[in-house]
């Protein structure tokens, strides 16, 4: 069975977001020339472990630069062709670039659930703070990764 794989940043002092659920202290690529070669590696198999990718509607939006991310070379190509779902109750569709649309689910639990059941490499949620939390709710994540940033001096959500 397919494992749902939650990963976050999270600043040191526990902050997962700001106010307006804005990650401006989350600044480093996965793949610039300053970036650690150990966390280079981590997130190469984090991706390499999942072929599907479920995010929020507010993560989508922030994520959208993503669908463009050429400069990422291998983890943007990666990324770029994970099968994506968006939990959404408003949007219609998620283009994705050039790359295939996310599909849009109005039941995020059930979708998770249905996914597991399939066959295939692990499931990864990528940010969206209310998702993951419903997700926790309702029993369905399995591995959880938070990746460490620095502490944020502004109002947030922790």
């Amino acid at each position: 069975m397919r494992k749902l794989i939650v990963q976050q940043w999270v600043t040191v002092d526990g902050i997962a977001a700001e106010e307006d659920g804005g990650l401006s202290f989350v600044s480093v690529e996965p793949f610039s020339e300053k970036t650690d070669p150990a966390f280079k590696a981590r997130v190469m198999g984090l991706i390499d472990a999942v072929d599907t990718l479920v995010l929020g509607a507010n993560t989508y939006a922030q994520s959208t630069g993503w669908a463009y991310a050429e400069e990422q070379g291998e983890y943007g190509d990666k990324l770029n062709n994970l099968t994506k779902f968006v939990a959404s109750s408003k949007l219609e569709k998620a283009p994705w670039g050039d790359s295939p649309a996310a599909t849009v689910t109005r039941d995020p639990a059930a979708t998770v659930r249905e996914l597991k059941e399939q066959s295939g490499k692990d499931i990864w949620l990528w940010g969206s703070l209310q998702l993951m939390q419903s997700l926790l709710d309702a029993g369905d994540a399995a591995r959880f990764g938070y990746r460490p940033a620095s502490v944020l001096p502004l109002p947030a959500v922790r």
